[in-house]
């Protein structure tokens, strides 16, 4: 097992705290992995095999607890019958109805330290979610970042250069299970449909009361096709009438473009005005969680090169805990404003800024900017280019590479 110590850094530090730690993330990312590994830190740590619950709700051993009063009575059995404090840990808790009743009640009436995982980005929405306020923190989990990746594929590629693992990274992304196969594109692109067909037809169709499935794809493709591009409901139902689709109505695009956010498919990023320092809602731009599932589903385009970038860095800023928008600064646009505790960063992705007019574009919108937060221009160039007017260049591998930047 190897350890993808990001995240084990973060739930460390609250082992035996009182707070409900709740892990979500789209399907196959590793959460059931990080649990066993939550379980051989506490094993490390000192605690007893009596005193792991662990349950897995993808199992078919777990479905007589899938009844939360029934969950609730094992846990009670299991404390009591040891007298100890119990480890409770949950993977997808989202199939048990009414979980958050079982957990409250698990919460107050034993010793206990609670672990929970979901696939659903709104996990704690709606009028039970009341009933943990204040009680719980929580986590997002990605599929492997590139650091991640190099660690995870040391040995199996037949390459140590880092450049042809970064293109094998962004052509197949990063889902665990991917290590575990023939690196052979029929094989990991196979697999990558299957998870395709699953979240979708498991995690939105099933749980969003789909009734349209095939309107569902169209819709998913529109927004595969146009990652990075800004987007509005008016452009996607103009897509889906030339398309020669059943006239849709606006509530149910948002209703299918919600249920691929919930189960953390798709992530949009909403435009921000620079200088009056509020978020617009004309328009958003998305963003997928993984690439692979793209190009499996919609083949591999290598004239696509700056919208997939894009999305890496998307998703690598998320990976460091910043909220991110769209920037809008009067006609100009900036590709991220990224915040964390308030301190914001500017960023433009690009291919390359050798060519100066390319360079004049990318640079442009950053210097329209009059406040003193730091801002970079991230591009695939491998020669050293230099600051200019204060704007700062990294090179996209090295920026994926270290955290601090």
């Amino acid at each position: 097992m190897i350890k993808r110590e990001q995240y084990m850094e973060l739930i460390r530090d609250h082992i035996d705290n009182p707070m409900i730690k709740i892990i979500k993330g789209i399907r196959r990312s590793g959460k059931t992995e990080l649990l066993k590994m939550i379980i051989a830190e506490l094993k490390d740590r000192g605690v007893e095999d009596e005193q792991i619950i662990y349950l897995n709700y993808e199992s078919l051993s777990a479905y007589e607890y899938k009844d939360f009063i029934r969950l609730y009575k094992y846990v009670e059995s299991r404390s009591q019958s040891i007298n100890k404090k119990v480890y409770v840990l949950l993977d997808e808790i989202q199939e048990v109805e009414f979980w958050e009743k079982a957990i409250r009640s698990i919460r107050i009436d034993f010793p206990s330290d609670i672990y929970i995982t979901g696939s659903n980005a709104h996990l704690l929405s709606g009028e039970l979610a009341t009933l943990l306020s204040g009680r719980y923190i929580e986590f997002e989990m990605l599929p492997l970042s590139f650091v991640e990746f190099l660690e995870f594929y040391n040995g199996i590629l037949n390459t140590n250069d880092v450049l042809n693992c970064y293109k094998h990274y962004m052509k197949f992304g990063g889902f665990p299970d991917l290590m575990n196969m023939k690196q052979k594109e029929p094989v990991l692109f196979n697999y990558l449909k299957g998870i395709y067909d699953t979240v979708v037809l498991r995690d939105v169709i099933e749980r969003g009361n789909i009734r349209n499935p095939e309107l569902l794809n169209r819709i998913l493709h529109y927004v595969m096709d146009n990652i990075g591009q800004m987007t509005s409901g008016a452009k996607i139902l103009d897509y889906l009438k030339g398309a020669n689709q059943e006239k849709v109505s606006t509530t149910s695009l948002y209703n299918y473009i919600d249920g691929l956010e919930n189960a953390m498919i798709i992530y949009s990023a909403k435009p921000y005005d620079i200088k009056g320092k509020r978020i617009l809602k004309r328009s958003e731009k998305f963003y997928l969680a993984d690439l692979g599932l793209r190009h499996a589903v919609m083949g591999y385009r290598e004239n696509d090169i700056s919208q997939l970038l894009e999305n890496i860095v998307y998703l690598e800023l998320r990976r460091r805990g910043y909220e991110i928008y769209v920037g809008k600064i009067g006609e100009y646009e900036v590709d991220f404003v990224a915040i964390h505790n308030n301190i914001k960063k500017y960023i433009q992705v690009t291919y390359t800024i050798i060519d100066e007019k390319v360079a004049e574009r990318e640079y442009r919108s950053l210097e329209k900017i009059d406040d003193n937060y730091d801002k970079y221009v991230i591009s695939m160039d491998s020669l050293e280019i230099e600051e200019r007017n204060g704007i700062k260049w990294r090179n996209l591998i090295d920026f994926l590479c270290n955290i601090q930047w």
